[in-house]
């Protein structure tokens, strides 16, 4: 409860980016273009991959779906930020700011899962390529994307009933264009340590771990590919986890940029900035290293091209 000279927090204001005040019109034109362009990337993606057959296959599928996490992550933020640049001060209903906080993290942890799945899967491809139809079914990709997201449904509730027990009184104004997890924690009034411990733990499981994974699967299939006697079959097998390695460093570098640093005044400052690399940077480089990169999705791209010309 808040003490009699302290008011409960109802709303919280985003002070979004105030340095760069001259500069808001060519911020709202450049990030209004910049989400049109990863909806319209990841949305075509989610399109091929559903409609086109020989798209139809697991590291297609698993990429559908983390299409579709990038789309759920920058809607969830983009949006919002969209609002704060044109009237430089967003106000949001502490439950409101709360729900972005915890649909944020969820998207964003289960993207992690989604890039680790893959990249399972292209060790078995590369690794076990008799064993690869029997080990990666479609029954075997549904469980694995259905298990992710309880997961990370179970664990965001869970912290959801610790951060509900927490006082906000006074306070309610947060340097930062989203409802991040460490400004909002900031307004706290009483102990909040038991959840920044959760949240800690929770990020080892969801980041930290798949990152581990991530690194040990590709360790596999660089030693399987080294096994390869022709130059062909080198570059054929690499060729086939490239992107979802790409995919990986950016992914994952844009996270250890943000959270490596040290915590103080300046380094939050400045961390805000740094956030527009994986809420901005990441669901826009998808579409392109998968379009660019891959041979079946612009083959693709040109089937229905070609069968709409047909059509009109």
């Amino acid at each position: 409860m808040c003490e009699e000279n302290e008011t409960q927090v109802t709303k919280i204001h985003l002070l979004g980016f105030r340095s760069l005040h001259k500069y808001r019109t060519l911020l709202f034109i450049v990030f209004l273009l910049t989400y049109i362009f990863i909806l319209g990337g990841n949305l075509l993606i989610i399109a091929l991959v559903s409609v086109i057959d020989h798209l139809k296959t697991p590291m297609y599928f698993f990429l559908k779906h983390l299409s579709i996490a990038d789309v759920l992550l920058t809607t969830s933020v983009v949006p919002v930020m969209l609002d704060i640049i044109l009237v430089e001060r967003g106000i949001f209903s502490f439950w409101g700011c709360i729900m972005q906080l915890y649909l944020f993290c969820m998207f964003g942890f289960v993207q992690c899962l989604i890039i680790a799945i893959m990249s399972f899967d292209r060790y078995l491809a590369i690794c076990h390529p008799l064993r690869y139809t029997s080990l990666m079914n479609q029954d075997i990709c549904l469980q694995l994307i259905v298990g992710s997201w309880f997961i990370v449904c179970v664990l965001a509730l869970s912290e959801f009933f610790v951060l509900i027990q927490i006082n906000f009184c006074g306070l309610n104004s947060i340097d930062h264009f989203f409802c991040d997890f460490g400004p909002v924690v900031e307004l706290a009034t009483s102990d909040s340590s038991i959840l920044i411990l959760q949240d800690f733990v929770f990020a080892i499981i969801m980041i930290l771990f798949p990152f581990v994974f991530i690194i040990m699967t590709y360790v596999l299939i660089f030693f399987t590919i080294l096994k390869i006697s022709s130059i062909f079959g080198r570059r054929k097998a690499f060729s086939t986890c490239s992107s979802h390695l790409t995919s990986v460093c950016i992914y994952y570098g844009t996270l250890l940029t943000v959270y490596s640093a040290p915590s103080d005044e300046n380094t939050s400052h400045i961390n805000k900035y740094r956030s527009l690399l994986y809420l901005v940077v990441t669901p826009l480089m998808n579409p392109i290293i998968y379009s660019l990169r891959n041979q079946e999705i612009k083959r693709a791209v040109q089937k229905v091209i070609i069968t709409i010309s047909q059509n009109g």
